[in-house]
């Protein structure tokens, strides 16, 4: 499920950073700068504290080291972060022009939140939460190596397969 078709099925959210595709966890291109920023308001962080903050954010989800890295240094570069060695550590502290960056996002009104977007995040947060615990289940099932309860297991994850790509089929 690509394109328009994960777009129609998930959809939208415009969160406290600007708007996100549901569905994998991710921002947008360009939107963690923004996220990036809005956790430095707070006072300077490592970049696994930014991190971990920007996961607390997005309810579990957390960015990759290559998304984060590439762009504080992308924001060095531009002036709105500067950062300084402490404790054998980088530390980011956002500039009085990635604050005003950050403004100006605001005042364009992308940076907009809603209830909805609470409940959203909520509900994708618990589906991939039950996900993973199905696929662990299965793993241990297995591991078993028991013929009739890897069969059964099967027929199981089968007909849950199917009756997603039902509501699947009901959406579109």
């Amino acid at each position: 499920m690509h394109g328009k078709h994960f777009r129609r099925q998930f959809g939208r959210h415009h969160g406290p950073w600007g708007r996100h595709e549901f569905g994998r966890g991710r921002a947008r291109r360009g939107d963690i700068k923004y996220e990036i920023l809005s956790v430095l308001v707070d006072g300077p962080r490592h970049g696994y504290d930014i991190m971990l903050a920007i996961e607390e954010h997005r309810g579990g989800f957390r960015p990759s080291a290559g998304s984060i890295y590439p762009t504080l240094q992308l924001l060095e570069d531009e002036g709105c972060v500067s950062s300084a060695e402490a404790d054998a550590k980088r530390a980011y502290t956002i500039t009085e022009k990635g604050r005003a960056f950050l403004a100006e996002r605001a005042d364009s009104g992308e940076a907009e939140d809603s209830p909805h977007d609470d409940d959203m995040h909520e509900t994708i947060f618990r589906g991939f939460k039950a996900i993973r615990g199905l696929a662990m289940a299965a793993k241990q099932v297995a591991r078993s190596g028991d013929p009739q309860a890897i069969k059964r297991c099967v027929d199981v994850l089968d007909r849950a397969r199917r009756e997603i790509y039902e509501i699947v089929a009901d959406e579109l």
